[in-house]
């Protein structure tokens, strides 16, 4: 409640958003994450032909399509957490259920994504540069299906509880899921895009 007032007043508090124990799984993560980015750039430097010319059958355009989701679902999950600042349940709730579509909407665009490249028998074995797309698309896939199940959880948590108490809930999950935009923001260009 201080903060909702102190917000009305005018003067916002300073604050980390979400519990601290987020932000120490957020930065663990990243960290994992520039390891396995660092990785991938190393082994792309000993043979830059066959990543090049591999990086080459990938589909940009669900590239695009995911990073579009991707943008939005984050863009709606920030207007929601200021929403429940705003006392709004109902926006927050709508807004955390487009957040949660665009969520499962990247999950449906990875699997056709994945089919066609298995369909063409580009599969984990085929070679080092399909060996990194499926793991680091993978793993980053883990944490897009994770992240849908705390959105999920949200949304049922600000229809069925007191929006107050679950301010600093909705910041954790939101950061979260800032964090899973953020890694998909590196990987997609990673991947697809740098030659």
């Amino acid at each position: 409640m201080a903060f909702a007032e102190a917000v009305r007043a005018g003067r916002a508090p300073r604050h980390l958003p979400g519990e601290p124990g987020v932000w120490v799984f957020i930065a663990g993560d990243m960290l994992v994450f520039a390891l396995l980015f660092g990785t991938f750039l190393y082994y792309r430097a000993q043979d830059p032909q066959l990543y090049l010319e591999h990086q080459g059958l990938l589909n940009q355009g669900y590239g695009l399509i995911n990073t579009l989701l991707m943008l939005s679902s984050s863009w709606l999950v920030a207007l929601a957490v200021q929403a429940a600042r705003a006392a709004r349940a109902a926006a927050t709730a709508r807004l955390l259920a487009l957040a949660l579509l665009c969520g499962a909407a990247f999950v449906v665009a990875k699997a056709f994504e994945w089919s066609e490249k298995i369909g063409a028998g580009f599969t984990i074995t085929s070679n080092d540069f399909f060996m990194y797309y499926y793991l680091l698309t993978g793993i980053h896939l883990l944490h897009v299906l994770i992240g849908v199940g705390v959105l999920l959880f949200l949304w049922r948590g600000v229809r069925s509880r007191n929006l107050a108490a679950q301010i600093g809930v909705l910041e954790s999950g939101a950061s979260f899921w800032h964090l899973v935009d953020l890694l998909w923001i590196v990987l997609f260009p990673l991947l697809d895009l740098i030659h």
